[in-house]
């Protein structure tokens, strides 16, 4: 008969436990935010051996983390823009029309057939000499002054290669009826660009005083391209005008 040897039976006992703790899967915790979330992923028995060293997932940041700790947007990028941008979805589709001849919307005016049948043949707009200074108001003649503007563009419509010629950048400017300074008169343009007198400024052919920003204005309530050089929007801007007056006339693109 064999001796029972207890320490032999210790070991047994060891060793079995051993093989039950391995028989079940364990589970390592994994940090994946700065405040401990306590997620956790199972590893199978097959993944280890029982001679693996403990194995300790690396610590990740959170992506709230990788924001907060990230550089601060750029003053001049997106936001900005975003913010630009709804400022003006907040503006109205319509506007009181700031003149007799301009409609309710932005930059548009009415046809020639409307006005005739308002009884307006007779378009006026503020001035001011650059000599002396004084302030006044000059009227044109709708239907003289349009088929002037219009004779002209069907004449040199071709050779203008959709650009405005120089009489159009340079406008000559009347003589004063005070001082009688010539070339000297200018158009009095509206601080606020949704009431500047457009067609005033077409009969007048002076267009060409107003700045590139008041063009580009124009042409985006116009739905026209309005990127490129000045004598590029000018064109754009005087062809766009007369079209509103005369949908018929030669002044498509």
């Amino acid at each position: 008969m064999s001796r029972h040897d207890p320490m032999q039976g210790q070991n047994n006992n060891n060793n079995n436990n051993s093989h039950e703790n391995n028989s079940q899967d364990f589970q390592i915790p994994t940090n994946f935010s700065q405040q401990n979330d306590n997620n956790y992923f199972t590893l199978s028995r097959s993944s280890f051996s029982s001679a693996t060293p403990a194995v300790t997932a690396p610590t990740l940041p959170s992506v709230q983390s990788a924001f907060v700790l990230g550089p601060p947007p750029s003053r001049h990028g997106p936001i900005r823009r975003n913010r630009r941008k709804l400022r003006e979805s907040g503006k109205s589709d319509t506007i009181p029309p700031p003149y007799s001849w301009a409609t309710n919307q932005r930059a548009i005016i009415h046809s020639l057939n409307t006005l005739n049948s308002k009884q307006i043949f007779t378009i006026t707009g503020d001035v001011q000499c650059k000599r002396c200074e004084r302030k006044y108001e000059i009227e044109f003649d709708l239907r003289e002054k349009f088929a002037q503007v219009g004779a002209f563009i069907a004449l040199h419509k071709v050779a203008m290669h959709d650009r405005a010629p120089d009489i159009w950048m340079n406008p000559a400017l009347p003589t004063c009826k005070f001082c009688e300074q010539e070339n000297s008169v200018k158009p009095i343009i509206a601080p606020k660009k949704k009431e500047i007198n457009w067609l005033f400024l077409l009969l007048g052919q002076f267009l060409g005083c107003c700045t590139l920003e008041q063009l580009k204005y124009f042409c985006k309530h116009n739905k026209n391209h309005r990127t490129g050089a000045k004598d590029r929007v000018l064109y754009l801007t005087y062809l766009t005008l007369c079209r509103q007056l005369d949908s018929t006339g030669p002044f498509d693109r």
